[in-house]
């Protein structure tokens, strides 16, 4: 599980970097970064469920990834346009020694709650928008904050954390990009910040013997 969870770290940030490049033309100032110090130290909080725009793209992320994340950020704009900047987010719900070519992407854009129905959503051949929400309550997560190659000891002490906390993982790899690529800067790999996150839930205790 450790050994797929660091595939994850180590390579699926990185194939996600052309499609954060579209993320990043359109999104014009970025977070204020200060405010996730505190997430450089794993931690477990209840978090809401989210409104999200989601497109799910099955292929290579070099390719599936940038042409979902083009599509979403135009849908947003037509949509469901907020003040403020918008982190992009991605789940991976499968073992991540599926074949590359066979990988499903969840890639999505966090939304209002009052967004009921898209009014206009443009056409890309082989995929969809959709309004879904993304369930969360107990996660644990971590800002890895430094270039993706270097993800891997993040989410081992993010791992470790869970374990020793009494927690399993019980969701999916997601990430969410606060910075990146052409994300409100100019591509220094060693301020990129990247929040790893897992659902969790409590281990189940052994049986008592008898």
């Amino acid at each position: 599980m450790l050994k797929k969870i660091l595939i994850a770290a180590g390579i699926l940030v990185i194939v996600v970097v052309a499609a954060l490049l579209v993320a990043g033309y359109v999104m014009m100032k970025g977070p204020d970064l200060a405010r996730y110090d505190a997430l450089k130290r794993p931690r477990i909080v209840q978090k809401p469920d989210q409104r999200m725009l989601q497109v799910e793209a099955v292929g290579d992320p070099n390719t599936a990834g940038l042409k979902a994340f083009a599509l979403l950020f135009q849908t947003y704009y037509r949509n469901a346009r907020t003040k403020g900047p918008v982190a992009p987010l991605a789940r991976w719900p499968q073992p991540f020694d599926t074949p590359q070519d066979q990988w499903v992407g969840r890639y999505a854009l966090p939304v209002p709650e009052s967004l009921e129905k898209l009014k206009e959503t443009p056409a890309a051949p082989g995929m969809a928008v959709t309004l879904t929400t993304w369930q969360y309550g107990e996660v644990a997560e971590v800002l890895h904050v430094g270039p993706y190659s270097a993800a891997a000891p993040s989410v081992e002490k993010l791992m470790a954390f869970i374990d020793a906390s009494g927690y399993v993982v019980a969701g999916p790899h997601e990430e969410e990009y606060l910075r990146g690529p052409g994300l409100f800067g100019k591509g220094d790999p060693d301020k990129y910040h990247t929040i790893i996150r897992y659902r969790v839930e409590k281990k189940t205790p052994p049986p008592t013997p008898r």
